[in-house]
């Protein structure tokens, strides 16, 4: 069927809305049509080949929609159904089997290698094949995604539009917190960046019963927002010479956990000096090469330096339980979003990456 997506043709460029082809569903997939799909910052490192995902390419990798056919196989999703969006994975490895699909031993090649988990496309452009992404590729306008990639929606007064970003930013923070750490009940915590990855993490942390939340950034507004989300204290970098002594001075002596969701190296250094003794550090962030002296930031203090994708969650479990927390004014992660048409999606790229606006989620019609 004709579709309209936004398609990569070369690095860099801009997204260019076309007239794509779109295969039917497979055996175990979905067809179906978007509503909306949030813009995350790993389409823009895809965009840019930082991840080199073969191109011609459709990126966009939070979306969700309405079910309009289903392949063979299916049979607890139906035309109809609303639906949001998470990874794909192969569900075969030893550790898809053993709930760890996030750690999926084919993840890269399904999530970033062009391919959808059967090895195939469903996307084309006049005879020629474009790749896959996060095996859904949803700035388009339909998408075909595998079963084990959607989560049904039940609750029919909740905006569909507002869900798609669960299915990656959203739950990668929150599920660090919930999933991973874990944190005791008074514990401390401090979040490095207060993007949507960062911003879930507070009001994850929030929930757990954290006695000190303390989110560090270098924008005013979004500080402020840490706050009324959930931060007990906020450090602006920009305006702090020593962040890490400050985040000791207001824990007496370094968090019990931190976590870096920016992906720079000097801050994932930060975050790791900012915990005590036997503390944890999280890396959220795709981060590059990354020098420590061992001894000195890592062992002697019997610290802990721990990377985690998608959350450590099993989106249809996950997912669900963080609408629920929403509807009970626990998760407001609404306070997030701005909403974009789906052809202004150049101008959502640019004021997520200026940082004007902490999750655009465009919407298709």
């Amino acid at each position: 069927m004709k579709i309209k997506a936004a398609v990569i043709h070369e690095a860099g460029q801009p997204f260019q809305i076309e007239e794509v082809d779109l295969a039917a569903p497979k055996t175990g997939e979905l067809l179906v049509k978007i509503v909306a799909c949030g813009v995350c910052h790993t389409d823009e490192v895809a965009q840019n080949q930082i991840i080199p995902v073969p191109l011609p390419a459709v990126f966009g990798h939070e979306g969700c929609g309405i079910v309009e056919d289903v392949g063979e196989g299916v049979e607890d999703l139906k035309k109809g159904d609303r639906v949001s969006f998470s990874f794909g994975y192969c569900g075969k490895c030893e550790n898809c089997m053993t709930a760890h699909q996030h750690a999926c031993e084919h993840f890269n090649e399904i999530n970033f290698g062009g391919v959808m988990s059967d090895g195939t496309t469903r996307l084309s452009q006049n005879g020629v094949k474009l790749s896959s992404f996060f095996g859904q590729s949803s700035f388009a306008t339909y998408s075909v995604v595998h079963q084990d990639s959607a989560i049904k929606v039940t609750d029919d007064d909740i905006d569909l539009a507002l869900l798609g970003p669960l299915g990656c930013g959203i739950q990668t923070g929150a599920g660090a917190v919930l999933n991973r750490l874990k944190p005791s009940f008074g514990s401390t915590i401090a979040v490095f960046g207060c993007g949507t990855v960062g911003m879930s993490a507070i009001m994850a942390a929030k929930i757990t019963g954290c006695a000190k939340i303390i989110a560090v950034g270098g924008n005013p507004k979004s500080l402020e927002l840490a706050k009324e989300l959930g931060a007990t204290h906020t450090v602006n970098r920009k305006e702090v010479e020593d962040v890490v002594a400050e985040v000791k001075k207001i824990t007496d002596g370094g968090t019990h956990y931190s976590i870096d969701t920016t992906g720079v190296g000097d801050f994932v250094r930060k975050a790791l000096a900012s915990v005590r003794f036997m503390g944890t550090c999280v890396v959220l962030g795709a981060t590059g090469d990354l020098t420590i002296n061992v001894q000195e930031e890592l062992m002697g203090d019997a610290k802990s330096l721990i990377g985690i994708t998608e959350g450590d969650s099993i989106p249809k479990l996950f997912i669900p339980r963080l609408i629920e927390y929403y509807k009970r004014g626990q998760f407001p992660f609404d306070k997030l979003t701005k909403f974009y048409s789906f052809e202004d999606i150049n101008q959502a790229i640019t004021d997520s990456h200026s940082g004007k606006v902490i999750k655009a989620v465009l919407k298709m019609s």
